[in-house]
């Protein structure tokens, strides 16, 4: 079992900046990718950043260049820097690592979610 904990939400101004944490633990032989989705209300959840191990990272076009995610794989956890917020990224967002467990099976883990609110 893999538990994915997230910290890091809240509510920020317009043009402020937040940072997201979603720490890993539990039977984890390796971690491939490691990412972030959201889900604002009444929208489908989509990616927001993912970071392979070893590989490029990926953005949605909507946040490139304000956001950046980065990864401590010595802690197995994935960070989301978000800098100029705009109000259309309010939702909540979610961590996602496929793992490779310590039975050599691969799974998908979800975080429970973290609510980003960007308003003046």
């Amino acid at each position: 079992q893999v538990q994915l904990v997230e910290s890091g939400g809240g509510l920020v101004q317009p043009g402020g900046s937040l940072r997201l944490s979603c720490a890993a633990s539990g039977s984890i032989f390796r971690i491939n990718a490691m990412g972030w989705y959201r889900q604002a209300p009444g929208k489908q959840r989509e990616l927001v950043a993912i970071i392979p191990t070893g590989g490029s990272t990926n953005y949605a076009d909507s946040v490139k260049g304000r956001f950046t995610i980065s990864r401590d794989n010595a802690k197995n956890t994935v960070y989301l820097q978000m800098n100029s917020l705009k109000p259309e990224d309010t939702a909540v967002y979610y961590c996602n690592a496929v793992v490779i467990t310590t039975t050599f099976r691969e799974y998908n883990y979800w975080g429970q979610g973290t609510q980003v609110t960007v308003s003046s």
